[in-house]
């Protein structure tokens, strides 16, 4: 079975807006979600990234620039990731369906891990 990450963007901000109470409801929402598939042998992993921008690395000509991420031009955040195992890219999808983030306008992207293995 192959591996695939499925990275949670937000662009909406719609997090930020909401109450203590509210963001529990959600975490709580995460959290069930998540159990349901480490139940069934799906979630390898996965967490919320923290909220600071983190930084970006970029190498041109033998130069490191490094800025304040994750990037200037867009306003989309990678909030967090998760790790499940899955048979098809179409199986990883199914997985990521019900996953409460597109429950609040938050965009997925899923991407199969290369083992390499070999």
């Amino acid at each position: 079975m192959s591996r695939y990450a499925l990275f949670l963007h937000d662009s909406a901000g719609t997090f930020k807006t909401m109450s203590p109470e509210q963001m529990q409801k959600v975490i709580e929402k995460y959290v069930a979600w998540g159990d349901r598939l480490r139940k069934a042998g799906r979630l390898e992993g996965g967490q919320k990234l923290a909220d600071e921008p983190g930084r970006v690395m970029r190498g041109q000509n033998g130069q490191i620039r490094i800025t304040d991420g994750p990037y200037s031009e867009t306003k989309e955040v990678l909030g967090g990731y998760y790790i499940v195992a899955a048979g098809t890219y179409d199986e990883a999808v199914d997985l990521a369906r019900d996953c409460p983030h597109l429950e609040y306008g938050g965009t997925i992207e899923v991407r199969e891990i290369d083992s390499m293995d070999q």
